[in-house]
Order: structure tokens, then C-alpha cells, then sequence
């Protein structure tokens, strides 16, 4: 029990702390809105749960070995990060927005949390410094994966709330451009410093 509270507190902190796709899911709360944002909340949870399978699986450690691999995988990364960071940066006002503006997709989403070098740090570090069922590594590895996905399930409905709320109390045009602003620079400030780690 003491091992699973304390995976589960790991947890919290290593998936809750801002990152990509915690600070996209709160800036698509702010400049979307919820409602409009729960399914790309959706895909980023999706996602996740194939980034924990793929790391559990090791099918990521062989990947990145290929000397090809992680350069190519770090471009599109940079590049899809960019991307959402101008979508939300120039989103309209929620006070504003029309049917032309629309939140990120649930592919969107799922893309993100595959190409997100924080997720996998995050999961390979969850899985590999905690047992919670000895001696049969599947159960194990269910059981993280079980765990996780509440875990993150729970993270992404509290920033996507946040990010939804600060929208709600801030229905100034001009202001709410600049929390649209603030959530794309931080964005891009949080995948430079995932690349980093």
C-alpha cells in the first residue's frame, strides 16, 4: 500500500506539473472554452494511454536507439508545438468566437501526447522506479497503467477547468487575448525545456 501511495503522489506530480500537455489543455480551456475542448482532452488522455503502453512494452527504448530516429521525431514535435501554440496564441476571444473557431481535435490531442518528450520521460520513470505487484511484471504494468490513467484522467480535468476559468472571469477582449498569449509562450517555453531534460 505504501508503494502504491507513493506512485500515485509521483504520479501527480511528474503528470500534473506544466508541461505540453497540461499547458495546451488549460490554454485550449481559455481560449476554446471547456465544453469545446473536452474532446481534445480526450485525445490527450487517449494518447497518454499509448505512450504508457509503448514505454511499458520498451517499443520506445528501441525506437529512440536508431540514430535517425529522435532528430526526426524532435522536428515534427517542434514543429506540431508551434503550430498549437499559434492556433491558441490567435484564437478569438471567447466573447468573439464563431463557428470558424474551433478547439484542437481529439487526433489533436493524441498526436500531442505521442510526440510529447515529457510523457515519456515522465513514463519511464514512473515504470521503472516503482513495483507495485512483485513478481509478475504484466500485472505490474497494468496495474501502473490502471493507476496512471485515473491519475491523468483527474490532472487534465483540473487544468482544462483552470485554463476554462480564468476565460470565464476574464471577458475583457484585450485580456483575454493576452492570457491566449501567455498560454502559447509557456507552451513553447515547456517543450524547450522537456527537450532539454
Amino acid at each position: 500500500m505504501e508503494e502504491l501511495i507513493a506512485f500515485l503522489f509521483a504520479g501527480f506530480a511528474l503528470t500534473g506539473s506544466p508541461g505540453p500537455n497540461t499547458l495546451s489543455l488549460a490554454a485550449a480551456g481559455a481560449a476554446f472554452g471547456a465544453r469545446s475542448s473536452l474532446s481534445y482532452m480526450a485525445g490527450l488522455l487517449v494518447g497518454m494511454m499509448l505512450v504508457m503502453a509503448l514505454t511499458a512494452s520498451g517499443v520506445v527504448g528501441l525506437l529512440l536507439a536508431a540514430p535517425a530516429v529522435a532528430p526526426a521525431v524532435t522536428v515534427a514535435a517542434a514543429a506540431y508545438f508551434l503550430y498549437l501554440a499559434f492556433r491558441i496564441a490567435t484564437a478569438p476571444p471567447l466573447a468573439e468566437a464563431d463557428d470558424t473557431a474551433r478547439a484542437p481535435s481529439f487526433a489533436a490531442g493524441v498526436f500531442l501526447s505521442l510526440v510529447n518528450p515529457k510523457a515519456y520521460a515522465a513514463m519511464a520513470a514512473l515504470y521503472s522506479g516503482f513495483v507495485l505487484i512483485g513478481g509478475v511484471p504484466f500485472l505490474d504494468a497494468v496495474a501502473k497503467w490502471l493507476a496512471l490513467v485515473a491519475v491523468i484522467a483527474l490532472v487534465n480535468i483540473c487544468w482544462l477547468w483552470g485554463g476554462s476559468l480564468m476565460t470565464r472571469h476574464l471577458r475583457d477582449p484585450r485580456l483575454n487575448r493576452i492570457v491566449n498569449i501567455g498560454f502559447a509562450v509557456l507552451l513553447i517555453v515547456s517543450v524547450v525545456l522537456a527537450v532539454r531534460l
